[in-house]
């Protein structure tokens, strides 16, 4: 019986083995297979900085809430200055003793409320400006999310990256045009819908 054992043992392992390697080699060409469907032409990349500060939405709407926030900033940095100002010439007269501390108590108080209201209405403007530049990011945000998936409709593209993470590229696999384009063609789509 223990002859009869041996064989049939190792006749065995001759057949788990050969399994094994069957395995591995399956495996092997799966992953061959797989690097062959993934090639230089199903891999490209977008400029996304590029398609927004070139694309119709930001050239129109952007521009503006950008310079509508500048404005905004600048007209409290002045309001600012001249609350500084008016404090510091109060500090100045009556130091000079050219008003009673009564006066100066007065003015200093409505001074204070005046910065008060100042700061009150320049968080509000802040946060309605905050908003307006959210959605705007959102909308933006959403053409180009909507400009990429209908260019790759056809599943052209089995990855297509950011290119500010890029380091090298062949500029073959750049499509920072035609979504940029695609952005222009949607945001008019968008615009016109609205109209109606």
């Amino acid at each position: 019986m223990k002859k009869t054992l041996f064989p049939v043992l190792a006749a065995a392992l001759v057949m788990t083995a050969c399994g094994t390697k069957t395995t591995e080699q399956t495996a092997q060409t799966a992953q061959t297979e797989t690097t062959a469907r993934v090639g230089a032409s199903d891999i490209a990349y977008v400029q996304v900085e590029a398609v927004l500060a070139q694309c119709d939405l930001f050239l129109t709407e952007g521009k503006a809430l950008q310079e509508k926030t500048e404005k905004a900033q600048k007209s409290w940095a002045q309001r600012e200055q001249n609350l500084q100002a008016e404090v510091a010439q109060l500090q100045e007269k009556f130091q000079k003793g050219l008003i009673t501390s009564r006066d100066a108590q007065a003015q200093q108080e409505s001074l204070q409320k005046r910065a008060a209201s100042y700061q009150n209405n320049a968080q509000k403007e802040a946060q309605s400006l905050d908003e307006e530049n959210y959605v705007f990011t959102n909308r933006a945000q959403d053409l180009l999310n909507r400009a990429v998936q209908q260019i790759n409709a056809d599943r052209k593209y089995k990855l297509i990256i950011n290119a500010s993470a890029l380091i090298d590229a062949d500029t073959t696999l750049n499509i920072t045009p035609a979504v940029l384009q695609k952005v222009n063609e949607l945001y008019a789509a968008d615009k016109k819908a609205e109209k109606k």
